[in-house]
This record gives C-alpha cells, structure tokens and sequence, in this order.
C-alpha cells in the first residue's frame, strides 16, 4: 500500500468518526468474548432446528409444475356453486368462490351491486342450474 492510501483511509476514518462516533470505525471484534460466542453459537443452532422443524412441516408438492404447501391442498375440494349447483371451472369461479361462495355467474348474477345484501345473508330461492 503506498503512504497515501493510508493518508486517505486515515482521513477517511477521522471524517467518519466525527460524523458517526468513535463506535463507527472500532474492530468489531474488540467487544466480542468467549461468552458472547457461546451465546451466538446456542442461538444458531436453534434457528437451524427452528428451520428443519419448519421445513419438515411445509413440504411441497408439485402440481401442474408449481410447489405447492401440502397445508394449502385441499384434496377432496369444492367442485360445485352452493347456490346454483353448476361445476366451477375457471379460476374466476375459483376468486368467486374464495370472496362470495358462489360461481362467477351466480356472483354476476345475484351480487354485482348488491353485495352488502349478500354478505348480511340474503340468498336467491328456487335457482337453477347455470349452464
């Protein structure tokens, strides 16, 4: 290194000291201790078993080609809209279905606008089958 890289890293640490503190430009090993090191190393050790313990309980499944958490995976599965009983195929049937537990045609049909009136309860009589 020549003289006046170490000029500048010293007025570099002189300006930095002065700006932050003394703390800023310490060896960070100056205030670690066999203790300390103690303490890390137990915490490590639980976070690594804090992550197998996780990782054991999220296993994934491939579906389609996407990892899926087997939490997520409802194998049996609703199939069909509770209000007019047709199959729920698309996946805007499926975000219906998520908000308003019913397809996207029931939703067009009997919610659009009126969806307080849903929410509070109310729901079609006699309704047949969407095609």
């Amino acid at each position: 290194m020549k003289e006046k890289d170490l000029n500048y890293i010293t007025g570099l640490e002189k300006a930095i000291k002065k700006k932050y503190g003394s703390e800023a430009i310490e060896n960070p090993a100056k205030h670690w201790d066999e203790e300390k090191e103690k303490d890390y190393i137990q915490q490590l050790e639980d976070f690594v078993q804090k992550q197998k313990k996780s990782e054991q309980e999220h296993n994934v499944e491939n579906v389609g080609g996407v990892l899926v958490s087997r939490k997520l995976l409802n194998k049996e599965g609703i199939l069909n809209c509770p209000t007019c009983k047709s199959k729920l195929k698309t996946i805007n049937d499926d975000v219906y279905f998520t908000k308003f537990d019913c397809c996207e045609k029931c939703f067009i049909k009997y919610i659009e606008d009126r969806e307080q009136r849903w929410l509070d309860g109310w729901r079609p009589r006699n309704v047949t089958k969407n095609t």
